[in-house]
């Protein structure tokens, strides 16, 4: 069940990314990407002066798993202070290389946890977490990000 899950909602996230643009008058934005299997895109948010993500968006070019986490990423960013967002980057990051069971801790993450079974194919992590870490360097103030 969990597997269909996923499936039908990388699918659904590929086809009809959310927040697929280039973000005018972004305060924060930085390019990820992954040499590995040529994933490449950008991140752009607005944040404001209480440190609140306004906006977020992406725009590039990746697999479906790519693209599809940074369509959820996006929107689950958006609205959230930056200290909310660091702890979204964390629990994402450990959920995708195996170390956070959803069903198992307290964790922020909702509907990302359909990515729960990405760890079984180590060679999808870096797909998955590539806009998170772009999210997260950007905020850190990195222009560039690589997976390697």
């Amino acid at each position: 069940m969990r597997d269909e899950l996923y499936q039908q909602t990388i699918l659904e996230h590929n086809r009809h990314p959310r927040n697929f643009n280039k973000l005018e008058g972004a305060t924060h934005t930085a390019e990820g990407y992954n040499p590995l299997c040529g994933d490449h895109l950008w991140v752009f948010m607005k944040i404001n002066k209480q440190n609140v993500i306004e906006e977020a968006a992406f725009e590039g070019s990746g697999c479906a798993i790519s693209k599809a986490s940074a369509s959820m990423m996006t929107t689950a960013i958006k609205g959230k202070s930056v200290d909310e967002a660091k702890v979204l980057f964390r629990e994402f990051h450990d959920l995708v290389i195996g170390q956070l069971k959803p069903d198992e801790k307290p964790n922020h993450l909702g509907k990302l946890a359909v990515f729960s079974g990405i760890w079984q194919y180590p060679s999808r992590v870096k797909c998955a977490s590539l806009s998170w870490h772009t999210m997260n360097g950007s905020l850190e103030k990195k222009a560039s990000i690589s997976t390697e």
